[in-house]
């Protein structure tokens, strides 16, 4: 079976990042890492040992391996490409790369979309989007003489893509766990389908799962009739039609009681709209504007009246440093320029790194009309202050 590259890798390093010592035999390896992700041949992990000798693991006795114990110093001396825009950085990066060196208990909340699929998000798959032809992205039709923006077909994982899915997002949460200060709120998007692995996975990292934001949009996703057989079973939806999306909300465990971790963090809550007003979990959201998709050509691009209503209310007090891991175009970072946080994004992807750096000072810019958000998300310019 097919894996996404690096998917053994992730799960040797995961496991002797938490075995005692950092090492085990090639049969615990093996084990584990079967258990992460199905049947994998002890050959596949002998052998990846073996050729990652000596730059990312060393062999402590016949048949043991443990991770190199300068492989995180070796990390500390990469250098990422960063451009500043406003009160925002990009980075050039790999996220776990990135994240290996940064110092711990630097990053006070984080809002991201993260790239489903390991397959969607792929080199192949983005050549095959960019060319119009889709490959796993499903290219709606035209309609009413209005181009449809492509979408991902989270349908097609497979069991295996979704053990790969849950080993992704174990790794982003022991990372998060790491970097973030105790009650930093960590948004995720994610859709009905798979939430529940994002929760959960991120959860066995140690980080407490504080429920959902519904942000309710209209997708494309669901409501269809029978692939093959519409007009046969004509009344018939196969899956009900998507509404609303889940953001994940995940929370690091507090220092303390609330008040005592507000005091020393700033963090453990969320920004409410006004003295009168809770911060609320359900959020109206329309598609992002065509000047939007204009300025920050992304398939996954968010809203920025969706975002700047959510980037604001996760620092409580408006201090500290929002994190976006996988920033795409950067339009959360565009929302925490908008409300005057500082914030920094990872994008690995030379095309949407580009992107980004342009388009983040012009997102930031736009005069919105935000009759689509609720009333305490309803102001026309959004301050931090």
């Amino acid at each position: 079976m097919a894996r996404a590259p690096g998917t053994i890798r992730d799960a040797i390093i995961s496991y002797l990042s938490q075995a005692e010592e950092n090492q085990a035999s090639v049969k615990e390896i093996s084990a584990a890492v079967s258990n992460m992700l199905g049947d994998v041949p002890a050959s596949s992990v002998r052998s990846y040992l073996n050729l990652n000798v000596p730059e990312i693991f060393e062999r402590t006795d016949r048949g043991r391996y443990r991770l190199k114990k300068k492989l995180k110093t070796d990390a500390n001396n990469v250098e990422f490409l960063t451009v500043s825009a406003g009160a925002a950085q990009i980075v050039s990066a790999d996220c776990f790369d990135w994240l290996n060196q940064r110092e711990s208990s630097s990053i006070h909340a984080v809002v991201t979309d993260p790239p489903y699929g390991l397959v969607e998000y792929s080199e192949r798959e983005q050549v095959k989007l960019r060319n119009g032809r889709g490959g796993v992205w499903r290219i709606p039709p035209s309609f009413d003489g209005h181009k449809r923006a492509p979408l991902p077909r989270f349908t097609v994982l497979d069991e295996q893509d979704r053990k790969d899915l849950h080993l992704f997002f174990k790794r982003l949460g022991d990372a998060l766990v790491r970097v973030t200060v105790p009650g930093a709120n960590i948004v995720v998007a994610s859709n009905p389908l798979l939430a529940h692995i994002v929760a959960s996975s991120m959860a066995e990292s140690g980080l407490e799962i504080r429920g959902h934001i519904a942000r309710l949009t209209m997708t494309m996703r669901g409501g269809d009739r029978p692939k093959n057989a519409h007009k046969e079973f004509n009344g018939v939806s196969v899956m009900p039609r998507s509404m609303w999306e889940p953001w994940v909300v995940l929370r690091k465990p507090l220092e303390g009681r609330v008040q005592d971790n507000l005091r020393k963090w700033k963090t453990g809550g969320f920004r409410r709209p006004s003295d009168s007003q809770p911060f609320g979990d359900v959020i109206r959201s329309n598609p992002a504007s065509r000047a939007e998709r204009r300025i920050a050509p992304h398939p996954s691009l968010k809203p920025q009246e969706f975002l700047r209503h959510l980037v604001r209310a996760v620092l409580p007090l408006g201090e500290g440093i929002v994190f976006d891991p996988f920033a795409g175009s950067g339009s959360t970072l565009a929302a925490a320029n908008a409300v005057g946080y500082q914030s920094i994004g990872l994008e690995k992807d030379p095309v949407y790194f580009q992107i980004a750096t342009q388009a983040i000072p012009e997102l930031s810019k736009l005069s919105l009309q935000t009759t689509g958000l609720p009333r305490e998300g309803a102001n026309k310019n959004v301050s931090a202050r």
